[in-house]
């Protein structure tokens, strides 16, 4: 299977939930995508639980992204919305008294998009999880006009996840090109049987499966991606 043609210009990840490998899962992509050949660069538009630093706020998932990326952007451009507080992003906004909004992460967006072959954008927990009273990750996907990539958390309760996820994307007018299986989970049984299962319900293709592995290198996992 191949990428869809003409290859995407962007895609966005999204997950069954919080803490299912979004990130890990984003930086195989794309060593992935560079193994199709062109560049490749990562985007984390809106991230909270960020750290100070002399170079400015940071987060340990838009700086794997930024390790993962050639050319190597701006960490600005990178992750226009850095957020100090490890909470949900509405309330992380607030409480640092930041406004979040759609035109500084177009702008950001099309600073990388002119600097690579394709973005791969990662939104922030999962696919309902709102970004500011007003604005949903739907809001951003429609903005930028990205096709979905949906990772899904290989662990108790996948199955249910992961087709609401599928609806909710397909509800919200979004258009989900193929998922990933990431096993979060060593210890969960019949994980043959679930992906299986995942395969003969979801109506896009799978991309591929992700093992365990954690402290891994990303790019010694992406010939486990096939488009």
């Amino acid at each position: 299977m191949s990428l869809p043609a003409p290859r995407p210009a962007a895609l966005f990840v999204t997950g069954t939930d919080t803490g299912i490998g979004k990130t890990f899962s984003s930086c195989v992509l794309l060593h992935a995508l560079r193994r199709h050949g062109g560049t490749s660069v990562g985007m984390k538009p809106v991230a909270s639980g960020c750290e100070r630093t002399p170079e400015g706020l940071r987060n340990e998932d838009a700086t794997a992204l930024l390790a993962a990326s050639l050319p190597a952007p701006a960490y600005d451009d990178l992750n226009p919305f850095a957020l100090e507080q490890p909470l949900a992003p509405e309330i992380a906004a607030a409480e640092a008294g930041v406004q979040l909004s759609l035109a500084p992460i177009e702008a950001a967006f099309a600073r990388l998009r002119a600097s690579a072959d394709t973005v791969v954008v990662e939104g922030v927990g999962g696919w309902l999880a709102p970004l500011s009273a007003t604005l949903d990750q739907r809001d951003l996907v429609q903005a930028l006009e990205l096709p979905v990539v949906m990772v899904v958390g290989l662990r108790l309760g996948c199955l249910n996840h992961a087709r609401l996820t599928a609806e909710a994307i397909a509800a919200g007018g979004a258009r989900c090109i193929g998922w990933i299986a990431n096993e979060v989970d060593p210890a969960m049984a019949r994980r043959d049987e679930n992906v299986a299962l995942l395969k003969a319900r979801l109506p896009m293709p799978c991309w591929g499966r992700l093992p365990y592995a954690p402290g891994a290198d990303p790019a010694s996992l992406a010939d486990r991606l096939v488009f």
